[in-house]
């Protein structure tokens, strides 16, 4: 079963999910996943309480593991929540903008909304400042709000 369907299982209903997108702004990963690295972003129509954030990291690492190959991870999932300020994203790495949340998982406000559009932040990784990645958590916002 894909990873996709795995999340489907655990989360629901898929309301948006990304086109294919080139993960070409970092060799970070390119060692342990190897290179043409791509990108999805999806969102679900259950919306789940912020709290749970640690939770579902914890989840989507265990999950991560489920498709290790040769002890190398075959997928890499970062799961956030978006409302209508910020798009917050888990992380089991500490840095002095990140907040500990519990269990080893820390928060960061990666993007913020100003005016009619998020933008990102100082500390924020390079691919979430491009304006493709901001045009999907812009759209994926408006699923959630009502029209004004």
């Amino acid at each position: 079963m894909s990873a996709k369907k795995k999340l489907m299982r655990k989360f629901g209903k898929i309301d948006f999910e990304s086109k294919e997108l080139q993960f070409n702004h970092t060799d970070h990963y390119q060692a342990e996943m190897g290179q043409g690295l791509k990108r999805k972003f999806v969102s679900f129509v259950k919306l789940v309480p912020a709290k749970n954030l640690p939770k579902i990291k914890l989840q989507s690492n265990r999950l991560e593991t489920k498709f290790l190959m040769a002890q190398a991870r075959q997928i890499n999932i970062d799961p956030g929540y978006l409302n209508s300020a910020k798009l917050v994203l888990a992380t089991t790495k500490d840095y002095a903008h990140r907040i500990y949340l519990q269990r080893g998982i820390f928060a960061e406000v990666t993007l913020s909304f100003k005016g009619h559009s998020f933008e990102p932040n100082p500390w924020s990784y390079t691919d979430y400042c491009s304006q493709e990645y901001i045009e999907i958590f812009n759209q994926i916002r408006k699923l959630y709000l009502p029209v004004k």
